[in-house]
């Protein structure tokens, strides 16, 4: 009897210097297929996507993913400024430094500031988008994620509350919650970006753009406008007990790009491929091939049952 195999890629993992930042990324895939760039959140890397790319094992694209400086194992020189605008800029710099003229977006959490900028700056080269749990739209802030932007470092005890993400406690928040099967979750995840946000400097770094969040805000309106003008194929997928960005997050994005899929999972948290990768990656396969459910409407998943719904109606209406 023959068993039918799954393709495993090969994956490897190189450094490029763009601008004096030695970016550290991971790559696999032919090296002529369509691009697909993988932008990560806080207080990951590139490692969230090991995974993924395993599960994309065996399809056409060539998956890209680098550590932003601040990150992962990429390194800065002494001065670096850690700001959104600069960690688009060293983006922006990798993918002219990989020769990436046309490519796919995955946008998770700060990845859709990074990712949302270089877009606008570059619209011409973005051929589809994924968004996973990354707001562009104020409704979608959770109150928690509202008081935590508005903190201001001259404040006394902000930095303190602000540092306090960065410690175990912190971290496995941000895993843990809204997760209802915590099982799922693997400790090496956290473990890892705690090694991480251990190194020298890098407390600080992070520091210095949890204070700068507050600065996407003012983007919105022209990532909204890009969307609207874009018309590019989007799928949004979305972990429904993001302590910080809500299911109207996901709902919004049909505002403004009115024939994107959206799938809301119940049961996921923020990092939702930790615990929906089964769910999540054929949703990313199908789209990336062309061959997903076309027309508007938002799907409510669990972790065991898929609900389809046309829920439309209660996105939030074009202003």
């Amino acid at each position: 009897m023959t068993t039918a195999r799954r393709t495993i890629p090969t994956i490897r993992h190189r450094t490029v210097d763009v601008d004096g930042v030695g970016v550290a990324y991971r790559e696999s895939g032919p090296a002529d297929g369509p691009v697909l760039l993988l932008l990560h959140g806080f207080p990951t890397a590139s490692h969230q996507f090991a995974r993924l790319m395993d599960a994309l094992g065996g399809t056409p694209y060539r998956l890209i993913a680098p550590d932003y400086p601040g990150f992962g194992r990429t390194e800065t020189p002494a001065g670096f400024t850690y700001t959104f605008d600069r960690l688009a800029d060293i983006v922006e710099g990798f993918t002219e430094a990989l020769g990436l003229d046309r490519f796919a977006l995955y946008v998770f959490d700060f990845g859709a500031p990074v990712g949302l900028r270089l877009a606008t700056r570059r619209p011409e080269r973005v051929t589809g988008l994924i968004v996973q749990n990354g707001n562009a739209y104020e409704e979608g802030l959770s109150g928690a994620a509202r008081e935590f932007a508005g903190l201001r470092r001259e404040v006394p005890g902000n930095e303190e509350r602000v540092r306090g993400l960065f410690t175990l406690e912190g971290t496995r928040f941000q895993y843990e919650t809204g997760v209802a099967d915590p099982d799922l979750l693997s400790p090496d995840s956290w473990t890892l970006d705690l090694h991480h946000l251990g190194l020298p400097g890098r407390a600080d770094a992070q520091a210095d753009l949890a204070f700068d969040y507050a600065s996407n805000f003012a983007h919105y309106p022209v990532w909204q406008g890009w969307l609207r003008s874009a018309r590019i194929p989007v799928l949004v997928v979305w972990g429904a007990g993001d302590p910080f960005f809500t299911p109207a997050g996901a709902k919004a994005y049909l505002r403004d790009a009115p024939d994107a899929e959206v799938h809301i999972f119940e049961g996921a948290g923020h990092f939702a491929l930790e615990t929906h990768l089964p769910q999540i990656a054929p949703l990313i396969e199908d789209f990336l091939s062309g061959q997903g459910e076309q027309g508007s409407g938002v799907r409510s998943r669990t972790e065991s049952v898929t609900v389809p719904q046309n829920r439309l109606a209660d996105a939030p209406s074009r202003e």
